[in-house]
């Protein structure tokens, strides 16, 4: 019942108040953005969500767009800028995400919506955590955050889909502001730490029903 309904209230509650106390920051970020990488200053990408239905995350620019001598793109810790780390660091860059909340795609709480190219290597346990909406933080985050194995962060996935309720996510809201304050566990560049996770079970992809 709180999955169905008092989740998706419980999202518009807080989305609405934050946007507004947080609209000043928003706007200065906008023009550091503009100013510091150029436009476009948010970042689209196409990502599964609820029920694996594709949807377009919103976040605020962190990389250049700078090439090689060969035009090919070069690797995105090189593009990386010392804003987008700053943005990143404070988790700053996340604060578009709230519109695709308001929008119904993202819940504040839930698993992160990671890339399209690695549905087809989930297990079928771990597809449980496209029952619910993907989060701006989740159990992962307050568990680690960057720090956990792919294995581990999966696992929590399915855990808060299983344990989903307004207790829970409070208790994990609160952990999360309390760990974007203190930067605990946090890794402004993951990808140099691990694996994609495609890359990482390689040779292991699972057939899906109809696939």
């Amino acid at each position: 019942m709180y999955n169905s309904f008092g989740k998706r209230i419980i999202d518009l509650a807080l989305t609405f108040p934050a946007l507004i106390v947080l609209s000043p920051i928003i706007i200065l970020v906008v023009l550091a953005v503009r100013i510091r990488l150029g436009s476009p200053v948010l970042f689209r990408q196409v990502r599964p969500g609820l029920h694996c239905n594709p949807f377009t995350i919103l976040k605020f620019r962190t990389m250049n767009d700078e090439c090689d001598v060969k035009g090919k793109v070069l690797p995105d810790a090189e593009r990386l800028t010392s804003l987008g780390r700053f943005l990143r660091a404070t988790s700053l860059d996340e604060l578009p995400e709230l519109l695709n909340v308001l929008r119904g795609e993202m819940s504040l709480v839930g698993p992160r919506p990671l890339l399209s190219r690695y549905t087809p290597y989930f297990s079928q346990r771990e597809r449980l955590r496209f029952l619910v909406r993907p989060g701006i933080t989740g159990l992962s985050q307050v568990r680690g955050r960057n720090d956990l194995s792919w294995k581990l962060r999966l696992a929590n996935d399915v855990e808060y889909v299983r344990r989903c309720s307004l207790a829970l996510d409070i208790q994990i809201i609160f952990i999360t502001i309390w760990r974007v304050i203190t930067r605990r566990g946090l890794r402004v560049d993951p990808g140099a730490n691990m694996l994609d996770f495609d890359e990482e079970r390689k040779g292991t992809r699972i057939s899906q029903p109809g696939s």
